[in-house]
This record gives C-alpha cells, structure tokens and sequence, in this order.
C-alpha cells in the first residue's frame, strides 16, 4: 500500500548508504511498535559481528515532499512551510512522500522519523499514521480542497510529545521494497502538534531502511549484472567556484584532487576574482592549476569579467573548448560527458535553435555511450537565496533529457546541494529524470544568503559552510557519487543511481 514500484538499483539514498565508504547509523528506539506508543530515538553504532548475528546495513531516505492542510482554509497551500501540523480543531493533516531506491536486499526494518518542533511541538497526541495509494500529490499545489485519498490502513501512532525530540513508528508492513511511497498523519486532539518539514533543512522527516548486511543472509534481491568485457570505473572530481587569492579554500579543496585519480571537472568560476591572466597564473594555478593536465573545464560569470574570458581561454588552452564557444565533449570509461557555457549572452544565447543547443543534440545523437553526464555553472535548479534558477538553460537541460542523461553538475551558489530524478520543468521524474548536483564548494567565500534556503521541490540535500569535492565513480551501467569535505570538516553525501 501506498508506494509505487521501482528498479531495485535506482540508487536515491541520503547520507547514510555502507558501500561507499560512508559511517552507517542504526536507528534504534526505546519502545517502537506498530500500532501503540513511540518514544524518542537514540543513534547507536552499527554492532559488529560479533555482537549480532544478523547485521544490518542502513539507508536513510528523506522526504521529497511534504506539507500540512487545513479544513478551515481549504484553498491554502502550505508546501513551503517550516512546520507539519496535525491537529482536530482545526481539522490539519500532515502528507509525506518517500522514495526508497537503491535496494538490493530484503527489508527488515522501516522507521518513519518526525522531530517536534522547537517552539510548539509539545502535545498529549503525536498523531495516527497511515499509508495512502496515491502518490502523485505535489506539495505546493495540494490543498484541503483537492487532498489525495487516505485510503490505507493505521500503520501506528505517536502518544504524548514534548518539544525537540525525535519520535518514530514502525512502517516495515508498508515499506517492502523500492519504490514511492505516502504517508498522512492526523491526531484527535486539539492540542496540535507540530513537527519539522524538510524546508527546515536540518530536521526534515526521514524514513530509515535497514537490510541484513554480509553475506549468505539468503535475502539478496539479485542486481542487474553488469557489462561483461565493458571498460573499467572511471572517476569524475571536481567543484565550482574555485580560486581566490585572498581564500585559503581553493588550497584546501586542491588536497582532496591529490588523493583522487581520474578526470577534474570545474563547474565554472574557476577564478573567483576577475578571471584575469594574472589571476588565473598567481591564484588558480598554485592550488588547482597544480593539476591542470586532468583538468576538464567550463567558464563562469567571473572568468567572463575579464572581456571574452580570455583569461580563461588563454589559461587553459584547448582543453577549454574553442574560444567564442567553451562547450566540447570527451569519453570517459562507458559514460559521455559533455560541458557546456552556461554564460549564454556571451556566446550567442542558449535557446532552442542557439549554436550550442543544436550542436549539443548533434553531439548526443552520435555517442555511442549509454551513460551520460554533463556540466556547466548556472543551475537550473536551486534552494538558495545566493542566485535565482537560471532558467536560459533550460534548453539544454531539455535535450539532454530528450538523449535520456543521468547527471547534471553546477556550481554557482556556494553551496552543496542534490536533486532527485527531473524532468526540465522541475517534475520528479524517476524513469527518465536526470539528477542534478550543485557543487559551488571549491573555495571561494561562503556567503551569507547562499546559505539561505527555501527548499525547492524534489531537493534531497542541502548544505552551506563546507569546502569540498564531488567524486562520481561512473560504472558500465551505474554510478556513485561521494561529496568529501576537507579536512577538518564533517558533512557529506553519498549514494548510488543507475543508467537509464
């Protein structure tokens, strides 16, 4: 009930996924059930072997979509609120939606997470939750008026709630296997409760997944096979908004692309000053110019403040593409990687019908890869108050969508952040969607509101603060990837997709 099936190995787990080398938490509670009382969560670490029998492995999936509604305003939308209420007077019903992806072996466990709000999360009910079939609700046009069906059974309950605490239900009777899934929660008291959306950022709910790890536990679920005689792993690094003399950051994150073989990619603003020669020689090449021979990279507004970018042009040589364009392509194991100019006014415009919209369908049309990944500067997408969406790249985004692309890397925003499966109109789309990534990380200054979030639909994660690197390991037929923070710094993400 309450879910829509997917390919096992559709990979759209967070922060918490064991094969890529990422600390695995598992969630216990104190007193969960299925259908009584729920108290609040402790983390543990992962018992070892011999602490347990049947280990398990942990995958913790964050709403894509959530809000509240509410029978007294009928019309309202509140997709973009920091609070989920559920109350009886007024009538107010808290909707979650979930994929689960990624996979490959029996679930034994499924916990749906909720932290109380800070300010009004206390009250003697935490609510009733059941599962709902209906999956394609959007959480900013859903109303009181036009709410999707709760037609599933009571899953479990929440009793009395205090301010600031994690509560959990049980939900492994509806969280089978990979897939979407609903959920909507209500309570019969006038006491409302509050609880944290994912447009909090920090606190968003979670549902945790866990699996029984090692082998021989007899629950695999069998994965695609790989390409036999396909080529090897190829590895992809890299970030946006790089170098600045008066920043220590560009040299920090330079350490990381020491210890990671294969390709560099720059998502743009490769000199965070003035794109000038001097700057490019005196800034960009003591720290990531050090690795300039596996360097692939693309101009962002900066380097365009010098006229023409010819600071970056003259800087990188032919490995920029030609100058006047800045777009270009190249093979890497069995994916296609394309990077394109995202400055469209200095090139001619990015348009349907524009120079590099035509020559990029050219381009996809004669790969022969049936992976493929592409990189500018301007997101198309993004929750930061930093830059608006860049919407004069949404042609490009179309025909890589329309040539079924897997990835798309910005940069920008000095942020990171990660998007589910879209299509170019901002859709989840978990059949053909490509993920974008903005990686706006390489070392420039972290601004104020960059780190100013309004959560855009379908955005998994988010981060401000951390100096950092995106590698992707691109496989035969599937792909991770791994955001690694310099030293001294903690966040990162982690996770796993396959080809369409």
């Amino acid at each position: 009930m309450g879910r829509h099936s997917l390919p096992a190995a559709i990979g759209i787990t967070t922060a918490t996924v064991a094969a890529v080398g990422v600390t695995v938490w598992v969630v216990t509670s104190d007193h969960t059930t299925t259908n009584a009382k729920t108290t609040a969560d402790r983390l543990v670490q992962p018992p070892d072997a011999a602490a347990s029998a049947t280990p398990v492995a942990t995958s913790t999936f964050v709403a894509i979509e959530d809000t509240y509604l509410r029978n007294d305003t009928p019309t309202d939308n509140f997709g973009a609120a920091s609070v989920l209420i559920a109350d009886d007077d007024p009538a107010s019903e808290i909707l979650m939606k979930f994929i689960v992806s990624g996979i490959d072996r029996k679930i034994v466990s499924a916990k749906l997470r909720l932290r109380s709000d800070d300010l009004n999360g206390g009250s003697d009910i935490g609510g009733t939750l059941r599962s709902m079939t209906d999956t394609s609700w959007s959480e900013r046009t859903v109303t009181w008026n036009v709410k999707p069906p709760v037609d599933g059974p009571v899953i479990g309950s929440i009793g009395k709630v205090i301010s600031s605490t994690w509560y959990t239900i049980d939900v492994t009777s509806a969280v089978t296997e990979n897939g979407l899934y609903s959920f909507a929660l209500s309570s019969s008291s006038t006491d409302g409760v509050h609880y944290d959306s994912r447009e909090t950022g920090a606190n968003p709910p979670q549902l945790v997944v866990s699996v029984h790890s090692g082998q021989g536990s007899g629950d695999t679920v069998a994965p695609t096979p790989p390409l036999a005689n396909g080529p090897p792993a190829a590895t992809l690094v890299g970030a946006g908004d790089i170098a600045m003399c008066s920043s220590s950051g560009d040299e920090r994150t330079a350490e990381l692309l020491a210890a990671v073989d294969g390709v560099i990619f720059t998502a743009g603003d490769n000199s965070q000053d003035d794109g000038s020669p001097e700057h490019f020689r005196n800034c960009f090449g003591p720290s990531w110019g050090m690795y300039k021979d596996r360097i692939k990279p693309v101009p962002g507004n900066h380097d365009y403040v010098t006229p023409g970018a010819t600071g970056y042009f003259g800087y990188f040589g032919d490995a920029a593409g030609r100058p006047g364009e800045g777009y270009y392509s190249y093979d890497l194991g069995n994916w296609h990687i394309v990077a394109l100019n995202s400055n469209c006014d200095e090139i001619g415009g990015c348009e349907q019908g524009s120079n590099q919209e035509r020559w990029l369908r050219d381009d996809l049309a004669s790969s022969t890869k049936p992976c493929t990944a592409a990189y500018w500067h301007h997101p198309l997408f993004t929750s930061s108050h930093g830059h608006d969406p860049e919407t004069a790249v949404r042609p490009l985004f179309q025909a890589l969508y329309d040539f079924n692309a897997e990835l798309v890397l910005s940069g920008h925003t000095h942020v990171y952040e990660r998007f589910a499966p879209q299509d170019p109109m901002g859709a989840l789309d978990l059949q053909r969607g490509i993920r974008q990534f903005v990686v706006g990380t390489g070392g420039g200054d972290f601004y104020e509101d960059h780190g100013v979030f309004t959560v855009t639909a379908n955005s998994e994660v988010r981060q401000a603060g951390t100096y950092g690197v995106l590698q992707l390991t691109l496989r035969h037929q599937d792909y991770d990837w791994r955001f690694l923070p310099v030293q001294g710094q903690s966040f990162t993400d982690a996770g796993s997709g396959v080809c369409h």
